[in-house]
């Protein structure tokens, strides 16, 4: 009996040791943000059971969408393809980037301004020319330029979600949550990239508030919203606008009126519960990045805040006809949603 204590002592010892050398992460602990869970004003509904879908195999994970000035539309998908849709869902290939396009934009030129995983921030014109506008700041190559919105002066706002990981790496960097993640912005004029906040957990959507007095970005790691003041006596200063959301939030939208909407593609719950466990999340950056991936907290929901940052709309759908919601942007009175994993655009009327 105690040799065989001493041999599964000694294979649990080689066995954490093997975790150390070969494991690709650097991990560290945190303390997770409030979690409210889905009660209250986030309890369980249907609201998003009626959404139709349109694109319907046309390419997958449609991660945004962006609103054109003639009720035209744009997404992207996996593959590095940029289609202009309409509402019937008809549609055209803009372009391929050769990347990942992520969060999008129509600037005031008509040009579609695409945050792109691998290649940086983009200017795509409207016969499909693509101009990098910025792939670097402080001479190092940016890894994961990830959402934008663009402000009244031409400032493109944009986040760079990791330091160290790219996209197909990205769940290395929530097991690692080492928060490398920030806020920068592009001034088209000087050609000025700059960094304003840093040290975020994921930094991923990026929305201006009116008259672009602040702007916010979700720390989808953390599941809260950050705002940086731009104007006014707090211009410089950064709080939080919503301290703890149930889901990890990716995109964010303004509608220009009084509602931000956010996408979350998953609940919190896996990576909170092995915060302070940073052997454990080693252990498991061991297995294969899909199986890791696919046991994520996969839900439906998309959250409206008002300009205080309170929960104003809870759309769900416990029956999961549409998940993985990445954004959620009103166009004309239609929600259209992205997703990371759909074969289609979902659109649901406001």
């Amino acid at each position: 009996m105690r040799i065989l204590l001493t041999v599964v002592l000694v294979l649990t010892v080689l066995v954490v040791v093997a975790s150390y050398v070969a494991s690709p992460i650097d991990p560290m602990a945190w303390e997770p943000a409030p979690d409210p869970g889905l009660r209250g004003e986030f309890a369980p509904n249907t609201e998003l059971a009626s959404a139709s879908r349109l694109l319907e195999g046309a390419g997958s994970g449609p991660e945004a969408v962006a609103c054109g000035p003639g009720g035209e539309l744009y997404t992207g998908f996996n593959d590095g393809r940029i289609l202009v849709f309409d509402p019937a869902g008809n549609f055209r290939e803009l372009v391929n980037t050769g990347g990942r396009p992520l969060g999008m934009k129509v600037d005031g030129a008509g040009h579609l301004i695409v945050a792109d995983a691998v290649r940086g921030l983009l200017s795509v014109g409207p016969d499909g020319g693509i101009e990098v506008l910025t792939d670097s700041v402080d001479g190092k190559r940016m890894v994961f330029v990830d959402d934008l919105d663009i402000a009244e002066d031409g400032t493109i706002w944009f986040s760079d979600a990791s330091t160290r990981r790219d996209y197909r790496e990205s769940i290395y960097d929530f097991l690692e949550g080492q928060r490398t993640g920030r806020l920068l912005s592009y001034e088209p004029d000087s050609g000025n990239t700059k960094v304003h906040l840093d040290g975020l957990f994921f930094a991923n959507g990026v929305a201006l508030g009116p008259g672009d007095n602040y702007v916010l970005v979700n720390e989808t790691g953390a599941g809260r919203i950050h705002r940086l003041w731009l104007e006014g006596e707090r211009a410089g200063r950064s709080d939080l606008f919503h301290e703890g959301l149930p889901g990890a939030p990716d995109n964010i939208t303004f509608d220009g009126r009084n509602t931000f909407w956010v996408g979350m593609p998953s609940l919190r719950g896996g990576i909170d519960q092995m915060a302070d466990k940073p052997w454990l999340r080693r252990l498991l950056s061991l297995l294969p990045p899909n199986v890791l991936s696919a046991n994520a907290n996969n839900y439906s929901f998309v959250v409206g805040l008002g300009l205080d940052g309170e929960v104003k709309a809870n759309l769900q759908d416990s029956e999961l006809g549409y998940i993985n919601i990445t954004s959620a942007v009103d166009c004309e009175g239609v929600l259209y949603l992205g997703s990371l994993t759909m074969p289609a655009v979902a659109a649901l009327p406001l």
